[in-house]
């Protein structure tokens, strides 16, 4: 159960980032329009690819040899570094959701839903690169629970800030709120960042 709670606490940090797919859904909820479609396709976008990158690494696991796995660790901490400075800078505060009034079809509903999330670098490296790596230490059931609770994480984010955005558009509009969310990230993040650099120490 700890490694569900790990798995949710996780994605939903990775989740949390600001970025167009979350602005997209965000857009949409405003506009309501199509929003389970758009909502439901991040979400199963999201459960694909998290299992995806958790068992490439599980079914690979034997290709890791120890310079690999320091390699592969290396560069998560260097991805996560990243990552964190990059809600530290200023510019990633300024949020600007700006909706117009124009609807469209729903096959441009979807179609649009798909681009915003699979032409989207980030996706990738946070399911693929980010949660498989993470995850490559575990077995099969840790895995498998850290799996789904990062799946639920993405499944809840999508939904809630899609169903409730036009409640809540001043709010979402609030830098401040925003600020606040980014530096709960980087909080938690920091926490992440000291765990893969023991993982890193631990095996010189």
């Amino acid at each position: 159960m700890s490694f569900l709670f790990l798995g949710f606490v996780t994605g939903l940090s990775l989740i949390l980032a600001i970025g167009p797919q979350n602005v997209f859904v965000i857009e949409q909820g405003l506009k309501k329009n199509f929003l389970f479609y758009v909502c439901f396709i991040c979400s199963i976008s999201d459960f694909l690819l998290i299992f995806l990158g958790i068992f490439i690494f599980y079914y690979y696991q034997d290709f890791f040899t120890l310079k690999i796995e320091i390699i592969l660790n290396f560069l998560l901490l260097i991805f996560l570094m990243y990552f964190i400075w990059s809600k530290i800078k200023k510019e990633i505060f300024k949020i600007n959701i700006i909706t117009n009034t124009k609807k469209y079809s729903l096959s441009n509903t979807i179609l649009k839903t798909l681009s915003f999330t699979f032409l989207n670098p980030h996706v990738y490296s946070d399911t693929l690169f980010f949660l498989g790596n993470f995850s490559k230490g575990f077995n099969l059931k840790e895995k498998l629970f850290f799996g789904l609770g990062a799946s639920l994480s993405s499944f809840l984010f999508f939904f809630i800030i899609g169903y409730l955005s036009k409640y809540m558009s001043n709010y979402l509009n609030n830098q401040k709120v925003w600020k606040f969310i980014n530096m709960t990230i980087v909080f938690i993040m920091s926490f992440l960042t000291l765990y893969v650099l023991m993982e890193l120490v631990n095996l010189f």
